[in-house]
């Protein structure tokens, strides 16, 4: 035998050695291996094409009787070329492992790629959709997942509509999430729009497949708290202490909605800080998120600042919209922003949502306090709860620690003492809120004064009355108790 047969080569260099760093293989490792394994191949079969010429050739001198002198030099060569090709065709690789044939290395790639894939999936399950709140994977957004050759990831998106306003955030987190992976390479995300029956699948997933909608805070096992706040008169500072109240109800990481019901006056969005709109699935409307809340105004569906002109009906119809085709979700509080006195609106609050509590907003004024007993009074006929009083603008906190009240002083807990006579129940003053030029600001800059100067003094009383809605547990009025009331002999 004339040099070390190939497969003695190969099988020497392609050993399962026990000392082999598995752990630190690479998958650019794995593509050269599977090389050398195709070069293995084609080696193999040269050496067997050339042992059998060499077969051949010394069986024809045999048969002949020639003693010819170049037959030993053509084995020879012949040998070495066996040889060489042999060590060429088998060089150390980085890492030994032994593979049967190409099927298996085929097999073993698509397997790792099976298992990136896997894994980029479930990294996706943590992306969460901006504006509905849940894992994309579980809205079936996810298209597709594709790996390819060193760990490059493709991955497609659905979009609920191709004007989504968040399809920039949304490519982001999920390119982020891919990328965070180990072993993943360059990774690219294509965003699609899904087609009518995704959307009606989506749909019927985020609210079921009822004929009409239904306002969930409406039904016996809803466990959202809502505050409709109100005040007898405008100028007040309503809307400021709602949005401050719900931004901090949001800080402390409640699931918080506020519904601009002030069709005339709205100002929420802005005070706020948003312009978007909302999106439409089908007949579900999906609202805009500011600081963590989700916001929902007549404002996102007029055109720049044009005035509302509708008649009751259309205020009611509006507001029972806002209520059920807005897809609000699992909150734990709903804020409704009310228009000032005891109009239409309120009435509509108290048929459409009876379980709404009330929340009273005045000024430390005599004058202002008498117009606030009002709103709050509707209670008694509305059979609605009063859950406490705010008074806004309580006095100027002066440099020397002093307070002016410029307002004059005691409207809020005159409007207090005179509704716990009025309802038979305590109505407690919850909060005095002192005038502070920076909550004009920060109305105006749409960020809430609790976000932007939570320790000033305004700040701290706002997050205090935040704290006592937030403390404050659901009672069971509305609530079915499940309890058998047949009489059993």
């Amino acid at each position: 035998m004339v040099g070390t047969p190939l497969t003695q080569v190969v099988g020497e260099r392609f050993r399962t050695a026990a000392d082999s760093p598995s752990a630190e293989d690479t998958r650019q490792q794995r593509r050269i291996d599977v090389r050398l394994s195709a070069m293995w191949g084609i080696g193999l079969r040269l050496e067997v094409a050339i042992r059998l010429a060499v077969i051949g050739a010394v069986s024809v001198d045999t048969a002949n009787g020639v003693n010819s002198a170049i037959t030993p030099v053509v084995i020879g060569l012949l040998m070495l070329a066996t040889v060489v090709i042999g060590h060429r065709a088998a060089p150390t690789p980085v890492y030994a492992v032994r593979f049967a044939s190409s099927h298996d290395l085929d097999s073993a790639l698509m397997s790792e790629n099976n298992e990136l894939q896997s894994k980029v999936r479930a990294a996706l399950a943590k992306v969460i959709d901006p504006e509905l709140r849940k894992p994309i994977t579980e809205l079936n957004m996810v298209k597709s997942i594709d790996v390819g050759d060193g760990g490059d990831v493709h991955v497609e998106i659905y979009l609920t509509t191709s004007a989504c306003p968040k399809k920039t955030e949304i490519s982001e987190r999920v390119t982020q999430a891919a990328s965070d992976v180990p072993g993943t390479g360059a990774v690219t995300v294509v965003l699609d729009v899904m087609n009518d029956e995704q959307r009606t699948e989506l749909r019927k997933q985020l609210r079921g497949d009822a004929a009409e909608p239904v306002i969930p805070f409406a039904q016996p096992g809803s466990l959202t708290r809502v505050y409709a706040i109100a005040s007898g008169k405008g100028g007040v500072g309503k809307s400021s202490v709602t949005v401050n109240l719900a931004a901090a109800l949001a800080a402390r990481g409640l699931s918080v909605g506020v519904l601009d019901a002030d069709i005339y006056g709205h100002s929420i969005p802005r005070m706020m800080g948003t312009d978007e709109r909302p999106t439409q699935v089908e007949s579900m409307i999906v609202p805009p998120i500011a600081h963590e809340v989700k916001v929902i105004s007549i404002a996102q569906f007029t055109q720049g600042n044009a005035p509302v002109v509708w008649r009751g009906p259309m205020l009611h119809r509006a507001l029972q919209q806002f209520l059920a085709d807005v897809y609000w979700g699992d909150l734990d509080v709903l804020l409704l922003d009310l228009p000032p006195g005891t109009g239409d609106v309120a009435i509509s609050v108290a048929q459409l949502i009876p379980g709404a509590e009330i929340l009273v907003v005045t000024t430390p004024q005599l004058a202002a306090a008498e117009v606030a007993e009002r709103a709050g009074a509707i209670a008694l006929q509305t059979r609605q709860r009063i859950v406490g009083v705010v008074e806004n603008m309580s006095g100027l906190l002066m440099p020397d620690g002093t307070t002016m009240q410029i307002f004059g002083e005691g409207g809020g807990r005159q409007v207090s003492e005179s509704l716990s006579r009025v309802v038979g129940a305590d109505v407690p003053l919850l909060g005095q809120i002192p005038l502070d030029p920076a909550l004009v600001s920060a109305g105006d800059a749409g960020v809430p004064l609790v976000l932007s100067a939570p320790d000033s003094a305004a700040g701290k009383e706002l997050r205090g009355v935040a704290d006592k809605l937030a403390a404050r547990r659901r009672g069971l009025a509305g609530m079915s108790l499940g309890l058998d009331t047949t009489r059993h002999g």
